[in-house]
């Protein structure tokens, strides 16, 4: 056999596949000056030709090479109809990477060995755990504010937000939580390598929790009522809570929280709606002491608090579109818990911001500067996410 009937042969077999199973392209283009790891999502309107003639357990996503991808479905609404279709991109800085879907029920789904994690913890009161190969962190929920108000000092009444220092890429949360139930102190001490949780919140907005800012003083809601699991990974964890009406404003407020694969940031969209104006909505970080360092950007949107815990420093840091920025302030207070660095908003029905760290000892960051930059990338991601095309 020549090598032109060879492929032609192999066209012929390549189109009959295609028609076969059906299969589309998928685009994706950086056109930022730095390679990106990062979770993408296809809405599932851009897949309904595909859809039409093919099932959802059979779509598989393999890149030019011929390598299968994890995917992930997420049903947002719990209607039992997914929405949105995740994998994970590696593409370089000013690249356009291409995708194929296809279907193929035969292919298995590969695993990766490290996941996103997040659920609703009764056996430490009622926190909210989330996680992924980075970072992990958790809120307060009803009966832990129902148990602070009786004076029970285990239990913590905040609606800020609790970061634990992770030093592994595995997960913690279940791990942790079991040995809470022998040693209260078991995620407290750092004694297995995996990291711990010295960070203290109590009543600030820890990092990533908000209010409203009125007189030199924030107004700020009580724990969440209400949980709801969207989707535990393995490349996105969603979930939802909810607050009872807070502040003069008798603000009602539902929280969305992701967490990508990878990533160092949660993602936070909060709805609201108020019985009269808001003057704003105002995200934090806890100053703690007022003995670590801020940097404050409206330009560019991104917020640094970089301080020392115990032995080693962690960096704190909000992104944010810089256009709904109203100002930022670094307020310090004797009072404990009172100081933090605020990012004080324009009042949306939604608010969306990313908030996150990282921590010296897990190796991501050395420096102030290792921490601003990641921070600098971040909003860069933000202005200019990842483009998406499906194509025939």
């Amino acid at each position: 056999m020549n090598k032109v009937s060879f492929k032609l042969i192999c066209a012929i077999g390549c189109i009959f596949s295609c028609f076969l199973y059906g299969q589309r392209s998928v685009k994706v283009v950086n056109s930022l000056d730095f390679s990106r790891n990062e979770v993408v999502a296809i809405p599932r309107t851009m897949l309904k030709s595909f859809l039409h003639k093919n099932s959802e357990e059979e779509l598989r996503i393999k890149d030019a090479k011929g390598k299968w991808l994890p995917i992930q479905w997420i049903d947002y609404d719990a209607d039992g109809k997914n929405e949105e279709l995740l994998f994970l991109v590696n593409i370089d800085a000013g690249k356009t990477n291409v995708y194929s879907i296809v279907a193929d029920g035969s292919v298995q789904i590969p695993g990766i060995g490290i996941s996103t994690y997040s659920r609703l913890v009764p056996e430490r009161v009622d926190d909210y755990a989330w996680e992924n190969d980075k970072i992990a962190f958790r809120v307060y929920g009803p009966k832990g504010q129902q148990e602070a108000l009786q004076g029970i000092k285990s239990s913590t009444l905040s609606s800020g937000v609790d970061i634990w220092l992770k030093r592994t890429d595995q997960p913690v949360i279940n791990k942790w939580y079991k040995g809470y139930l022998t040693d209260p102190m078991y995620y407290h001490k750092d004694t297995r390598g995996e990291g711990y949780d010295p960070y203290h919140v109590g009543n600030s907005r820890g990092t990533g929790g908000i209010g409203i800012w009125k007189n030199e003083k924030l107004q700020v809601s009580q724990n969440f009522v209400t949980s709801r699991t969207i989707a535990e990974g393995p490349l996105r964890t969603v979930f939802e809570l909810t607050y009872q009406p807070w502040s003069e404003y008798e603000v009602k407020e539902t929280k969305r929280v992701s967490l990508d694969l990878g990533s160092n940031f949660s993602k936070f969209e909060s709805a609201f709606e108020s019985e009269k104006p808001v003057p704003n909505y105002t995200i934090g970080i806890t100053l703690h002491k007022n003995e670590g360092k801020t940097q404050l950007n409206d330009q560019n949107g991104y917020y640094l608090h970089w301080e020392k815990i115990d032995d080693a420093f962690v960096g704190e840091g909000i992104v944010i579109n810089p256009k709904i920025v109203e100002k930022s302030i670094a307020f310090t207070s004797n009072v404990p818990d009172e100081s933090n660095l605020y990012v004080i908003t324009k009042p949306y029905k939604t608010l969306t911001y990313y908030a996150g760290f990282a921590w010296q000892k897990s190796g991501q960051v050395q420096t102030e500067k290792d921490w601003e930059k990641m921070l600098q990338k971040q909003a860069s991601i933000i202005a200019k996410p990842l483009v998406v095309e499906v194509g025939e």
